[in-house]
């Protein structure tokens, strides 16, 4: 990945044609959680430049493809220790991450049919996961920790470890 740095994230932030800024008002206080999402701001701000860079619809599909393909890993992440923990606002939760799937499918079949993705489906798309990291993520973050989550380790994650060898 370019812009690639030694603790695995990019150094998008840094320039000028950022949708959205990583900064430390979107953590949620769990380290695993917040590298995962850090890669979704990350991958969001890739398509936004592919778009307005004009890097083309092929570059914007295999983004897309990436985004789609690491959203669902992050996804049954927190779905699966949400169940594990009993987590009683799993339900809602769930149905708040089918329903951006939905979505991120519906912008990858425009692009696949040929047509362009809109600015306007993509600060949806902003919107949606700024609103959800601050909102639905940092209401269950009191509850996991309860259970025994542990808000940071010394070793690197094994999501980290496959998507930034």
């Amino acid at each position: 990945m370019e812009n690639a740095v030694a603790d695995g994230h990019r150094t998008e932030n840094k320039g000028s044609n950022v949708l959205i800024p990583w900064n430390d008002s979107l953590s949620v206080g769990i380290q695993e959680i917040d590298e995962q999402h850090r890669v979704l701001v990350d991958l969001l701000n890739e398509l936004h430049r592919a778009i307005t860079e004009h890097h083309g619809s092929d570059a914007a599909i295999g983004i897309l493809d990436r985004l789609v393909e690491y959203t669902r890993i992050h996804f049954s992440v927190e779905e699966s220790l949400m169940r594990v923990l009993d987590y009683p606002g799993y339900e809602e939760h769930k149905q708040h991450h089918e329903q951006l799937i939905e979505q991120v499918y519906e912008l990858r079949g425009k692009v696949g049919n040929g047509k362009h993705i809109s600015f306007e489906l993509l600060h949806f798309l902003k919107s949606w996961l700024t609103r959800h990291i601050l909102e639905d993520d940092r209401d269950y973050v009191p509850f996991f920790l309860s259970r025994g989550v542990k808000a940071s380790y010394e070793k690197r994650s094994w999501l980290d470890r496959i998507f930034h060898r």
